[in-house]
């Protein structure tokens, strides 16, 4: 069985910072696009940064550029988000993913974790 579990959410101000984790069991993160994708209250679904494997490439959202890092452990089979200068308009639950096609992008994600909500405060 395949899972995710993420975790790291929690309440910070605006302006503080955060660490997401995102453990992987049953797939190797590294034969996998893997990244991060956010829901606010109401809105849809957005990715926030992205691993390929077609291309090697780690990609960010312009709503998150340079103030968020994606990193990986792969002897850990773990992935991280490391968020900074966090905002109000980034609370929202982070969902951690993986997709065997290699290429990023929800449509292209295969397995999900659960979440873990951010709620930053102003």
């Amino acid at each position: 069985e395949v899972q995710l579990q993420a975790s790291g959410g929690g309440l910070v101000q605006g302006g503080g910072s955060l660490r997401l984790s995102c453990v992987a069991s049953g797939i190797t993160l590294d034969d996998y696009a893997i990244g991060w994708f956010r829901q606010a209250p109401g809105k849809e679904r957005e990715w926030v940064s992205c691993y390929s494997t077609f291309d090697g490439l780690t990609i960010y959202s312009d709503s998150v550029k340079g103030r968020f890092t994606f990193s990986r452990d792969n002897a850990k089979n773990t992935m991280f988000l490391q968020m900074t200068s966090l905002r109000p308009d980034d609370t929202a639950t982070y969902y951690c993913a993986a997709g065997a096609t290699g290429l990023c992008g929800a449509e292209g994600m295969d397995y999900w974790g659960k979440g873990t909500l951010v709620t930053v405060s102003s």
